[in-house]
């Protein structure tokens, strides 16, 4: 846990009971601080009540004497309007932060200047987070990992100099984070997302700006206008910029030359990773996680060669592009995470071997129609929910395809299937390009189900890999 002393004496009140509002409430009261506590769900006010925190609905406190309101970042500050007790605290003069924005201002106090790296960006923050994390802590660091990938930044070990934060944010986080101010910032794309929180892609491209605004190095791939006029705004007002991209050369910076990242400086360009060969890492899109990654651990004192071990060794996060193992020659690949086209797209564009593609569930708007231009590296597609239909429809004439209903029966048809290629690497690969719920309560329980139904096929050989 991180304590946080810089209320102390003072009574703040905390919003959103769930897994960070309760460390939230253990960081403050554990801080010196009176904390009362509200959830809108008697689930999260009983939850509080069994960790013993004061619950007073909000309505009825004295707001003359509250410092600060502390809401969880699922809770509407602005869009589509602003929550009530947002209205309450704004009424009363009463600043609204979360619990990012409480570690940075007890890491000024506590360790100033302590190493501090935060990711953003509409897709991939997640991948890369968990990779600068596994590169700086294989290099022998003390790392704590989490923010928005998981684990509360509240619950982690408190700043101090020996010891490296990697901290995933969401939009939401950050708009409850005025003073954000990383050692290092990275900023991956930004695409239009959470509209409904945020009103504009102007606001919501603000809000993600504002992780790198104050960074003292700010690594950014400069792959979208919103991105490339950042780092040029940036750079202008005079901060550090570091460009990565994994779609052109970029000068000075870091970029994709094959499968190889190259560091180009004003005098020179060469090598300082190869990814050939890195299952974890494959793709274009991974690419860009690796050389912002690359980007950060290098600001953050590591060598060329520490970086490299690291990186070669990442596994991957569960359930985006995981290789669960294989039979034979068939690699068999869960990316259950994939639930629009978007993702599909870039799990279909990092093969370039026989695809035998499990996909479908609860379809989203446009289907799999924008993945037009990939279906000739489909061998086979494998429908699975309540999108077979629609799906069939789509791939009529373009991509032979099975009716499989449920996953149990495509993965063995698919498996089948495979082993009979005259490939020699053909991919059994499950991105659905839809939600999991028609069939199952989330994408995580979709892909331990793959793995289980992989795993039972006779003569299967898995990864080593602990998912």
């Amino acid at each position: 846990m991180t304590p946080v002393g810089v209320f102390s004496g003072k009574e703040v009140a905390v919003f959103g009971l769930g897994r960070s509002g309760i460390a939230t409430c253990a960081a403050l009261k554990t801080g010196g601080a009176k904390v009362v506590a509200f959830d809108d769900q008697e689930a999260g006010r009983d939850a509080a009540k069994t960790k013993g925190f004061e619950v007073r609905d909000f309505h009825d406190i004295d707001w003359k004497k509250i410092a600060a309101l502390v809401l969880a970042p699922g809770v509407p500050l602005t869009h589509p309007e602003p929550h009530w007790t947002v209205k309450l605290a704004k009424k009363a003069g009463v600043e609204v932060i979360g619990d990012v924005e409480l570690f940075c201002r007890e890491r000024r106090v506590r360790a100033k200047g302590s190493p501090f790296a935060a990711i953003t960006g509409t897709n991939g923050k997640s991948t890369t987070t968990a990779l600068l994390a596994h590169v700086v802590a294989n290099a022998g660091r003390d790392t704590q990992v989490g923010g928005n990938l998981g684990t509360p930044i509240l619950e982690l070990a408190p700043p101090a100099s020996s010891r490296t934060h990697v901290i995933e944010c969401s939009s939401y986080q950050i708009d409850l984070s005025p003073t954000l101010d990383p050692t290092v910032g990275i900023l991956l794309n930004i695409t239009p997302d959470h509209l409904d929180r945020h009103g504009t892609m102007e606001n919501y491209a603000a809000i993600k700006e504002r992780l790198v605004a104050k960074s003292d190095t700010a690594v950014i791939a400069v792959e979208d206008e919103y991105t490339r006029a950042i780092a040029q705004r940036l750079e202008q007002a005079g901060r550090n910029v570091i460009r990565v991209s994994s779609q052109e050369s970029v000068s000075p910076g870091f970029f994709l030359d094959g499968t190889s990242i190259i560091h180009a400086t004003e005098k020179d360009a060469e090598p300082i990773a190869d990814l050939d060969g890195i299952g974890s890492l494959r793709g274009r899109h991974n690419a860009q996680n690796a050389a912002a990654v690359i980007a950060a651990a290098l600001t953050l004192g590591l060598s060329p060669e520490a970086i490299r071990r690291g990186l070669s060794t990442f596994p991957g996060l569960a359930h985006r592009l995981e290789e669960v193992g294989r039979k034979q020659k068939v690699l068999f690949v869960n990316d259950s995470k994939a639930t629009n086209a978007d993702s599909t797209e870039k799990a279909l564009s990092s093969f370039e071997c026989e695809i035998f593609w499990i996909v479908g569930g609860r379809a989203k708007e446009g289907g799999i129609a924008p993945l037009a231009s990939f279906f000739p590296r489909i061998a086979h597609a494998y429908l699975i929910g309540e999108s077979t239909d629609a799906f069939a429809k789509t791939l009529e004439g373009r991509v032979p395809y099975s009716r499989c209903d449920t996953l149990d029966v495509a993965v063995a048809r698919a498996a089948e299937d495979a082993l009979k290629s005259k490939e020699n690497q053909p991919v059994v690969l499950l991105s659905p390009a839809c939600a999991s719920f028609d069939q199952f309560r989330n994408f995580e329980i979709r892909g331990e189900r793959f793995r289980e139904l992989v795993r039972a096929i006779p003569g299967f050989q898995g990864t080593g890999k602990t998912a």
